[in-house]
């Protein structure tokens, strides 16, 4: 793979404005990146030390009380019905699984990635690893008579915080079956819907019509459960594409470490710390939402997820400078595709004390 290919990391360009927002005399808010900033559990914590003197290899395709726990988390929290342990596979956070996954399954060069039209950068990064070529669209029209290798989507958005409804999910997974395309949908934000309609996950039977061939989906515990540091994620779904994924992370060493996935197990299961941190979350996204908007800015979607999709109906680097006069850091749309040129996206991951700081200076 030559590195020349792939585009600059995104954030390495905001050097400059964060530089500019740490000159505040009361320090940057930085609003840019979705890092957890909360503890993690202590039921969390004590499951990671509780297995950490077993000096073995783990298992690639994870322990069996680790694949329960998801197959019963998916079921309690999603509604998701009839997958099989077996058709789950752990992964060393999402990020590695995104960007590897169009290579693990099989596109090269001639083949087509669809990707959402304003979506998270590493969706075209994995097509370009793979020698595959990524095409934006912002829905299936946009194809054309083309018959992508696979196809991404993302409900709740990153960076919008936009839903897709049960109905736009069932037409896509129908519309790749007859294509022989395989769906997959990140749903790393699954958990953090705000309004409207729930969120609802592709494994859902309501949009996969009894059959999971051809579908796959893609979870981290990153956000839910403030694992950025463990690297916790998993995909579900196809048994088909699953015991593929897994046969080649075998031979490539691929393991999520055997620590990790029993804290994984005790975040699966312990749903109260889920809904405290949703709480935290409400609570920062309802401060920082009403200042952006006495302040004069739109904000889009957002009905979802870690992020406020903001405009000012400004070039998204000037926003971005805008912000950063006042000590806040974000991150600008064109980070997330050329449709995003007008928008910011304000995360809500910084502590009570840095949001309510952020709130002030937008006050001011």
């Amino acid at each position: 793979m030559n590195p020349a290919v792939l585009p600059d990391f995104p954030w390495d360009s905001l050097a400059e404005h964060a530089a500019r927002a740490r000159e505040h005399a009361g320090g940057i808010v930085d609003l840019s990146v979705g890092t957890p900033v909360d503890p993690v559990p202590a039921s969390i914590r004590d499951a990671l030390a509780s297995v950490a003197e077993i000096p073995g290899y783990p298992t690639t395709h994870g322990t069996p009380a680790l694949r329960a726990a998801v197959v019963e988390a998916l079921g309690r929290r999603h509604g998701v019905d009839g997958l099989d342990p077996d058709a789950v596979l752990p992964t060393i956070g999402s990020k590695e699984l995104v960007a590897w996954l169009p290579r693990l399954l099989g596109a090269g060069p001639g083949d087509v990635v669809a990707i959402p039209e304003v979506s998270y950068p590493t969706y075209e990064v994995g097509a370009l690893l793979a020698g595959a070529t990524a095409v934006r669209v912002d829905g299936l029209t946009a194809l054309g008579p083309a018959r992508p290798s696979m196809i991404w989507l993302n409900s709740p958005s990153n960076p919008t915080g936009q839903v897709l409804g049960v109905e736009h999910l069932r037409k896509v997974v129908e519309w790749a079956r007859e294509r022989g395309t395989v769906v997959v949908s990140d749903e790393c934000y699954l958990a953090l819907g705000w309004e409207g309609e729930p969120p609802v996950s592709v494994l859902h039977p309501s949009v996969h019509g009894g059959r999971l061939d051809g579908v796959l989906a893609v979870h981290s515990l990153s956000k839910s459960a403030n694992l950025a540091s463990y690297r916790a994620g998993f995909v579900a779904g196809d048994p088909a594409l699953v015991a593929g994924l897994l046969a080649v992370r075998k031979h490539a060493g691929m393991i999520v470490p055997r620590p990790v996935q029993e804290a994984m197990v005790a975040a699966l299961t312990d749903d109260e710390a889920l809904d405290a941190q949703r709480e935290r979350y409400a609570a920062r996204r309802a401060i920082l939402r009403k200042a952006l908007q006495d302040n004069g800015f739109r904000i889009d979607h957002s009905e979802a997820g870690l992020y406020l999709w903001v405009t000012g109906d400004s070039d998204a680097l000037a926003t971005v400078r805008w912000f950063a006069d006042r000590g806040i850091l974000v991150a600008p749309g064109t980070f997330y595709g050329p449709s995003g040129s007008r928008h910011v996206r304000v995360a809500l991951t910084a502590t009570d004390e840095r949001v309510a700081a952020a709130a002030e200076r937008l006050a001011v």
